[in-house]
């Protein structure tokens, strides 16, 4: 599982003109699962976006996790995230797990992050989607749960 987080001041996601899903400050996470992925992946990935210390304290120093500085996520399923582009110039997505599978587990990632305490707002799963976001510093994290 791969997950790209980005820190925002805004962010949102417009499916067919109407907005999905929108945060001020928090992050936007672009998800990607692949085969092999279980909810051990989802719990431990969850977990790290809570407690990642990207905020910045009294001293300038990031120390602070979102649950702490306060903040909401923008999550955004991203099959991409497993594109292979070393042969040629189309990118295969092969290692990218099918929907049906891939599905359940963001879900479950969603929900663990509000188990963790976090506001998640979402996009929708399998749509062409326009993703919007002021990067905040900017601060963008690649975190891999293998």
């Amino acid at each position: 599982m791969k997950v790209v987080l980005q820190r925002s001041k805004a962010a949102s996601v417009t499916v067919d003109g109407k907005v999905t899903g929108a945060i001020d400050s928090g992050y936007v996470l672009l998800v990607g699962i692949t085969h092999g992925d279980k909810q051990e992946d989802v719990e431990y990935l969850a977990k790290k976006v809570a407690n990642l210390r990207l905020w910045e304290d009294a001293d300038g120093k990031m120390n602070h996790s979102i649950l702490e500085h306060g903040g909401a996520i923008l999550s955004v399923s991203q099959f991409t995230l497993y594109g292979d582009a070393k042969k040629g110039n189309r990118p295969s997505f092969t290692s990218a797990a099918r929907p049906e599978v891939a599905e359940p587990l963001w879900e479950a990632f969603n929900n663990s992050l509000r188990e963790h305490g976090l506001h998640v707002e979402t996009g929708i799963f399998g749509a062409m989607m326009d993703v919007a976001l002021t990067n905040d510093g900017p601060i963008t994290i690649l975190l891999e749960s293998k």
